[in-house]
């Protein structure tokens, strides 16, 4: 997510969003129909089309909101007093592992539920969700870099490297888990990170 990224504020507009998100992250993109999305808001269409020009500027603009609180969300785990690095990161992928699973998608996982299938039909989807991913490992190696700095984690390799392999390997864990409908990946996942980062078990 790059900084110049504003997140239009508006009521009926962030509850149109909401209630898209929610939805959206159960069924998909595709499956789901704008008056689906409007009944659970309690909004009439001509409101839709008075925010959003099209369903996908509504996905552009859904996956920016989305992202915009995940990176946030991120930035404060990132920042916990009192841990190190090392720790903060571990923190990050044990919620990851906590709230992500097939059991708590709704609302938690929208760039895996989202992502193959939006990438695929729209350009301007594709790229929130580059902005967005590009914005997390962007975090994520700084933190890495942090963590190296303090003595807290190693890694070989470059930061950047090692974020975007780490980001990469927690995403086919989250789609894996639904395939196989409980959560080993995640476990096989989180030792893999602590092996990456040269983490005692």
């Amino acid at each position: 997510m790059n900084s110049t990224t504003t997140i239009e504020t508006n009521p009926v507009r962030d509850s149109i969003l909401a209630h898209g998100m929610r939805i959206m992250a159960g069924k998909g993109f595709s499956a789901v129909g704008l008056n689906e999305i409007l009944t659970a808001a309690g909004v009439p269409k001509g409101s839709f089309y008075h925010y959003f020009g099209s369903k996908e500027a509504f996905g552009e603009a859904l996956l920016e909101h989305y992202f915009a609180d995940y990176l946030a969300e991120l930035d404060a785990t990132l920042c916990a007093p009192g841990l190190t690095m090392a720790q903060r990161l571990m923190n990050y992928w044990q919620n990851w592992q906590d709230t992500q699973s097939f059991q708590h998608c709704q609302g938690k996982c929208l760039a895996v539920k989202l992502g193959a299938e939006v990438a695929d039909l729209s350009e301007a989807m594709r790229h929130a969700l580059q902005r967005g991913t590009s914005g997390i490992t962007a975090r994520l190696a700084r933190a890495i870099e942090g963590g190296g700095a303090e003595g807290s984690l190693s890694v070989n390799g470059s930061p950047v490297e090692v974020a975007q392999i780490l980001y990469q390997l927690w995403l086919g864990a989250s789609v894996m888990v639904k395939i196989v409908r409980h959560t080993q990946p995640f476990a096989t996942a989180m030792i893999t990170t602590r092996q990456m980062l040269h983490l005692c078990p």
